[in-house]
């Protein structure tokens, strides 16, 4: 009970001391008065501008919510999961990866056609929505077990892309018109601001449309679908038709197609 007692006197003096220095600090606490008019400046603040800010190093990869694409998203989606297919009489094998072979090489590095990329990301920028790439390069192996009748596909040289926008898998031609754009937006001679139609493509029912450096194609529901198209959405195909940089047309060959990647 002493102890009880003690403990009590010692909390309320420790109060006591507290207060007292409270009150001390007022009663010594000293104030000065500003005087100046309310026009007089000291230091001149300049009117604040609008800024608009700048990314951030870890958004340079991004178009508003969107991923940028890179040549990263257009590996082989060939699959050694994949059952072996058969087709008149005969049996196909897909690949076993991406993981196993690399994209097209040129000048030793690995290779998709710079307009391809751009393109996408244009028609990103312009939608802010995600562009869904169902087919980039394929290796020959996936190439035959994806579309064994078209064995010259450009996919196996990097040069052809299959996509649809999300959100807007029902308006392809506004999409088509975004790639127009592209040309209408950047620096480029007429021959390549002028789309033609041509009717030579007997795999669509809607005439395709090219200028000097791509044609594209569009593919309603059901139509053009391989294995790598078995969505239900129409989708838009972007082949490379001429190459800027080195001044001549892009065609597919045996050599590019079967030794122009590396096998791991």
């Amino acid at each position: 009970m002493k102890y009880v007692i003690f403990l009590v006197l010692l909390i309320g003096c420790s109060g006591m001391e507290q207060s007292e220095q409270k009150k001390l600090r007022r009663l010594n606490a000293k104030g000065e008065f500003i005087h100046r008019n309310h026009d007089e400046y000291h230091y001149q603040i300049d009117t604040p501008k609008h800024r608009i800010r700048e990314p951030y190093p870890w958004e340079n990869g991004y178009i508003g919510q969107q991923a940028k694409i890179t040549k990263e998203y257009f590996r082989c989606k060939g699959s050694g999961f994949n059952s072996p297919r058969t087709e008149e009489n005969q049996t196909y094998f897909d690949c076993s990866g991406c993981h196993t072979h690399s994209l097209p090489i040129h000048q030793g590095k690995e290779f998709i056609y710079p307009i391809l990329i751009d393109l996408l990301n244009f028609v990103q920028e312009k939608t802010r929505s995600k562009v869904i790439i169902t087919c980039g390069h394929r290796c020959p192996a996936h190439n035959t077990y994806a579309d064994s009748f078209n064995s010259t596909s450009k996919h196996m040289i990097g040069a052809e892309v299959d996509f649809y926008v999300e959100g807007m898998q029902e308006h392809p031609e506004e999409i088509i018109a975004i790639l127009q754009q592209y040309y209408q937006e950047n620096p480029y001679t007429q021959e390549y601001l002028e789309f033609e139609r041509s009717y030579h493509h007997l795999d669509v029912s809607v005439p395709a449309w090219y200028n000097k450096e791509i044609l594209i194609q569009l593919y309603q529901r059901k139509e053009g679908r391989d294995y790598d198209n078995q969505h239900e959405y129409p989708y838009i195909c972007i082949q490379v038709r001429y190459d800027k940089e080195a001044k001549e047309r892009v065609i597919y060959s045996w050599p590019k197609a079967f030794k122009g990647f590396r096998r791991y």
